[in-house]
This record gives structure tokens, sequence and C-alpha cells, in this order.
């Protein structure tokens, strides 16, 4: 019951984190977060693969419901002001116009910009499939400890 209504194991599986989250980490994802308040800028969520449901993908949330995301010249903006972003290992290698993020969607980026399947590449993410926030590394041992996220206190 814990696990089902509380938390859930899940494994990191490619490089779409680095340098955040490495290749095969294991993590313990918090369910119950997102049932009390909504995802935030900056959070590492595990969600469905919106592509094929019966997988789970992880990226960080970049943008919220109601803003315009835009990446141009490797930069992200969020409503037109740059978003600081300290986590990524260099910037994105692609563009995307100014999109408007619907009631209920995330636009969510991998940290690897130049190597993640995400927003950018299939659009906004519906809030209905976060399955919750990865809170703690647990494997392998040298990474055990919460996994950090980014705290934005306005935009961005």
């Amino acid at each position: 019951l814990v696990r089902f209504f509380l938390f859930e194991n899940y494994k990191v599986v490619g490089d779409s984190m680095q340098p955040t989250l490495e290749d095969e980490q294991f993590l313990v994802v918090n369910k119950l977060g997102y049932r009390l308040g909504e995802p935030q800028r900056g959070d590492i969520v595990v969600f469905e693969d919106p592509r094929d449901p019966t997988r789970k993908l992880i990226k960080r949330v970049i943008g919220l419901p109601g803003e315009v995301v835009e990446i141009q010249h490797g930069e992200v903006y969020i409503n037109g002001q740059n978003l600081t972003e300290p986590y990524t290992n260099g910037p994105a290698r692609y563009s995307v116009p100014a999109t408007p993020i619907p009631a209920g969607q995330y636009y969510v980026l991998g940290d690897n910009r130049s190597n993640s399947s995400d927003s950018h590449s299939w659009g906004t993410l519906s809030g209905e499939t976060i399955v919750g926030k990865a809170w703690l590394s647990y494997w392998p041992p040298h990474l055990w400890g919460f996994v950090p996220h980014e705290v934005y206190g306005g935009i961005p």
C-alpha cells in the first residue's frame, strides 16, 4: 500500500538528465506531493511517456500552465524572460517558437538538452500523467541523498 499511494522506486534509464542524474541511478519518487499541490518550475518529475504510457520517463518541469515557453539560441525563455538554469550540461542545440502551455499541461525538458526526448519534441505534458516528484537517490551508494531540485522564487 505504501508503494501504491505514497512512494515508488524508479530507475533512471539513459543520460537525458545528466549531469543531475546518472544512467541506472535508482530513486524513490514521492507520489503524495502532487495530490496535495502542483508541480513547480525546477521540480524533477516521473511521468508516463506520452508516446507509450507503459513506460515512465523523468524530466525537469520548465514551464507551467498559462505560461509561454520559447527556446532561442540555446536559451529558455518563460513569458519572454530568460530562465537561469545552472543544472544543464550546456545549451540546447535547437529552437522552439513561443509555445503557450494550456491549463493542466507542463513543459518538461531533460537537463542534457542535446540528448533528451522531451517537450521540445513531443509537446506539453498532461499533469494527469505525472506520477510524482523524484525525492531520494539510493543507488549507487556514492549518489545517496536527496534529489536536487532548482527553486525559483518568481519568473524566472
